[in-house]
């Protein structure tokens, strides 16, 4: 229990990251973005001020979202970013070299779980546990994870997709699948480049995402003013997006999703099934707010689906649950290391 008396948990994610200190609960939500000076590597700005600067920044600074579908793909920028974060955490607050819980995707390689391991010791945990992402956002979504009882949850972060059975405090079948987000606004910008002739950035397409987004039919339509750059003339141009057209344009990205959750319920043991079919799919992270996706996943399985009530902070409220209570939930901890 003494590896517990000085801890924060952090949902780790591709798009942002939440830092929980025990006892004082949610205390950051920052991007996932580094703004590095490129000749010294210093670092220039992390977190809302580094997400501004992405396509503005001169040839000298290079803003890096150094994770990538869930994993990290920049070590040496990650641990900094960890670092900046975990400054900012502290405020008034007196830790010093914190253990940390901190969440992966569920399937990840030794390897990949070791670079999480070295880049939170490097930015000065004195000790980390790993808790598996679907695992996490089931327990802050408010499902009984230890209860014989199986639930699903369907996590749509930003790197990655996580479809998991849970039953008895562990994981009974999951998939994880590196589309999310991220891939969503990919689609949008190619969607606008192929219909429009116009290039927008990613910033854009994740506004357009979030502001008019839908991925059903009976969702309610909008327009949104766009503006980018015609690839025709090279010169600015505005132009008008709808719900059907970014509907449209994740119409690929989330059928791969849909079919994850399909695979997932048919390799899923019937007993369990059976209680899924009563209790419902619990959907949590960002892509959850997307508009019909409830009645999508409805339309596609025949279950009922719900909505997290903080689908954006359900990863990060789970692992604070576990912080503060260890007794119960222990169990749902692996490789702890320490430095």
């Amino acid at each position: 229990m003494g590896f517990f008396t000085n801890s924060i948990g952090i949902d780790l994610g591709t798009a942002n990251t939440l830092v929980y200190v025990k006892g004082k609960g949610l205390v950051l939500r920052q991007p996932s973005v580094v703004a590095i000076e490129e000749k010294s590597r210093k670092v220039m700005a992390v977190g809302t001020e580094a997400k501004d600067m992405i396509g503005k920044t001169p040839g000298s600074i290079i803003a890096y979202r150094p994770l990538k579908d869930g994993v990290i793909a920049e070590f040496d920028i990650t641990a900094k970013m960890l670092k900046a974060f975990f400054k900012k955490a502290a405020g008034s607050i007196v830790f010093n070299r914190p253990r940390v819980v901190i969440c992966v995707p569920f399937g990840v390689t030794e390897v990949e779980k070791r670079a999480v391991e070295d880049a939170t010791l490097e930015a000065g945990a004195k000790s980390v546990a790993l808790i598996e992402e679907p695992i996490a956002a089931a327990i802050g979504a408010g499902l009984k994870v230890n209860d014989p009882r199986g639930c699903m949850i369907v996590d749509i972060g930003g790197g990655t997709t996580e479809v998991a059975v849970i039953s008895i405090g562990g994981i009974v079948n999951s998939h994880s699948l590196r589309v999310a987000g991220d891939e969503l606004d990919e689609a949008i910008i190619e969607y606008v480049r192929k219909k429009y002739n116009v290039l927008i950035g990613e910033f854009t397409a994740e506004q357009a995402k979030k502001t008019i987004g839908a991925v059903h039919s009976d969702a309610p339509s909008d327009v949104m003013e766009v503006r980018g750059r015609n690839l025709y003339s090279g010169l600015p141009s505005t132009i008008m997006l709808t719900t059907a057209d970014v509907r449209e344009a994740m119409y690929e990205p989330m059928r791969d999703i849909i079919n994850t959750i399909k695979r997932t319920l048919e390799r899923t043991p019937p007993e369990l099934a059976a209680d899924i079919y009563d209790q419902g799919i619990m959907c949590a992270g960002g892509g959850a707010m997307l508009s019909g996706l409830s009645t999508l996943i409805h339309e596609e399985t025949g279950i009922r689906t719900i909505i997290a009530k903080r689908p954006l902070d359900c990863v990060i409220e789970g692992i604070g649950i576990v912080l503060d209570n260890l007794e119960s939930l222990s169990g749902v901890l692996s490789y702890m290391k320490s430095k």
